[in-house]
């Protein structure tokens, strides 16, 4: 089952912030996340907050979940001009799950249009669905682009039949260039997202997984190590010796050989697990709204579960459908807890956030312990030499192996 929510403050049930969250918002951007929590199945391995139309019970409906949701949005507008945060229009919207396209195109167009209509949209706004491939038709993803959707992520995961059994995917390898075939005829930038390291995936599974990809000729690619994580089916399955367990090793020599492959393809990275199509000084394709969290901006996050972050405050929604719409229906905000983070924290998490980023951390946000570093990181290749005496912390390929430990020598 997903995993539990953190502990926090008591948030109020209206909403307001505390005055933190407006200082300087005029000079932040906006973008919104709406958590879409249905599937038609969970797969061995995920531990998101989302459930099965058996897994909900009674009380949670699917379709009057939009309704919700637009509930939501018009709370969140209240509750941001009480607080006295300046309106500003979104840059970047999510559709983020679950499956958002097991909804109907407009159910996700009404709530979109109920943002639009609170806050407006910038003209160059990337809004972007998750999709499963089985779960479009190119009825639908025209439907949506005429909406307002820029992009659709579809998650691929393999090319590779025994692969996706293992994860529990319920498409075929055939349906993924079909559906950027039809994303590709709507209108709409494409990114696929990939998953290595499954139990059994040889590297030949894995380099077929990404030619398959590159032949769909995507605009974005997301490759993520498979994690195992503890509840869900595939770590019984684990336990109980059924499938092997997740090798580190393999997760290396499996990520080192999708950056060299995509740099062949033309794609640059500009997060560890993230790639873009075209060169590093034309970000046309990278992913705004995930630039947007990872560099600290402002967003509200719709829907069971969900955070935001505002100006150093965050917090986080109730995560049963049922509890949220209950909620609402109240009239009430559907947060369940919230936290106002202090410098320390804050520099933290831009420690954490940016080092992952091919533009780099800034030399001077470290402590003088972490300087000190610095130069030992440089002489085992771990950061780039010539970057970091220029101000900025930029990961080797051998650096983004080694992110997190890379991190805890940073920290203060």
């Amino acid at each position: 089952m997903p995993s539990a929510l953190p502990l926090g403050d008591p948030a109020p049930a209206d909403g307001v912030l505390p005055p933190q969250a407006a200082i300087g918002a005029e000079a932040r951007g906006f973008s919104l996340y709406a958590h879409i929590p249905f599937c038609s199945v969970r797969c061995g391995y995920c531990d998101f907050n989302t459930y099965t139309a058996s897994e909900l019970g009674g009380g949670a409906s699917q379709a009057e979940y939009a309704a919700t949701a637009v509930a939501e949005v018009r709370l969140a507008a209240r509750a941001l001009d009480s607080s006295g945060v300046p309106r500003r229009r979104l840059s970047t919207v999510f559709f983020g799950g679950g499956t958002p396209t097991l909804l109907p195109s407009q159910d996700l167009a009404a709530i979109l249009g109920a943002a639009i209509d609170e806050w407006g949209i910038e003209p160059d706004a990337e809004v972007t669905t998750e999709a499963n491939p089985d779960s479009v038709t190119p009825e639908s993803l025209s439907a949506l682009r005429a909406a307002g959707f820029t992009r659709v992520s579809f998650g691929m995961q393999s090319a590779v039949p025994h692969v996706l059994r293992v994860l529990d995917r319920t498409h075929t390898p055939s349906r993924v260039p079909e559906a950027v075939r039809w994303a590709r005829d709507a209108g709409l930038d494409v990114s696929l997202d990939l998953i290595y390291g499954t139990p059994r995936e040889s590297m030949d599974d894995w380099r077929t997984s990404l030619d398959a990809a590159l032949e769909c000729e995507p605009d974005h690619l997301s490759a993520y190590a498979l994690i195992v994580e503890e509840g869900t089916k595939l770590a019984a399955q684990i336990r109980r010796g059924q499938v092997p367990a997740v090798d580190d090793d393999d997760h290396a020599a499996k990520y080192e050989l999708a950056d060299s492959v995509l740099a062949d393809a033309g794609f640059h990275w500009y997060e560890v697990s993230n790639w873009a199509r075209g060169a590093a000084d034309e970000p046309r394709f990278e992913c705004r709204h995930n630039l947007a969290y990872w560099k600290g901006g402002d967003w509200w996050g719709i829907g069971p579960g969900a955070h935001s972050h505002v100006g150093g405050v965050r917090w986080w929604n109730v995560k049963h459908p049922r509890a949220y719409a209950a909620r609402l229906a109240a009239g009430d905000s559907p947060a369940a807890g919230r936290e106002t983070l202090d410098d320390a924290t804050r520099l933290e998490e831009r420690i954490i956030l940016e080092l992952r980023l091919a533009s780099g951390l800034p030399v001077e946000l470290l402590d003088p312990a972490g300087r000190r570093e610095v130069a030992g990181l440089i002489a085992e290749g771990l950061v780039d030499g010539p970057q970091a005496f220029r101000g900025r912390l930029v990961l080797t390929p051998a650096g983004r192996l080694l992110a997190d430990a890379v991190v805890r020598r940073l920290m203060p």
